[in-house]
């Protein structure tokens, strides 16, 4: 089964972090990602760059509204993602927990839900 590991985190801290931090954190990712990419759990995944150059896209009425991040005060933001197979929600849990972001943000895991073609 496939799970969305979503990685929620201060962005202000992370982007403010040293240079050295932050190589740190890339290189613990790194890491997990060959670790399963040599298993072919590690579908994919990407961290997001700031709220600020986001934006949201609605259509009510017919009618286009684009709004420009960011969106909400909140304490964490979603700034990254993996695509994991896992044979279960225990496994991709355990990778989670191993995510730099679990342990000075949160981890959210969501199975997928297969859109049929």
């Amino acid at each position: 089964m496939q799970y969305l590991l979503l990685i929620y985190d201060d962005e202000k801290a992370r982007w403010n972090a040293s240079a050295e931090k932050r190589a740190e954190i890339m290189n613990a990712y790194k890491s997990l990602v060959g670790e399963l990419a040599q298993t072919e759990m590690y579908l994919g995944g990407n961290s997001l760059d700031q709220t600020t150059k986001a934006s949201s896209v609605r259509v009510r009425d017919g009618k286009l509204q684009i709004t420009d991040g960011p969106f909400a005060e909140t304490r964490e933001q979603l700034g990254g993602y993996f695509l994991i197979e896992a044979p279960d929600v225990a496994t991709a849990r355990a990778i989670a927990a191993r995510m730099p972001g679990a342990a000075n943000g949160t981890v959210e895991v969501r199975p997928v839900v297969p859109i049929p073609a």
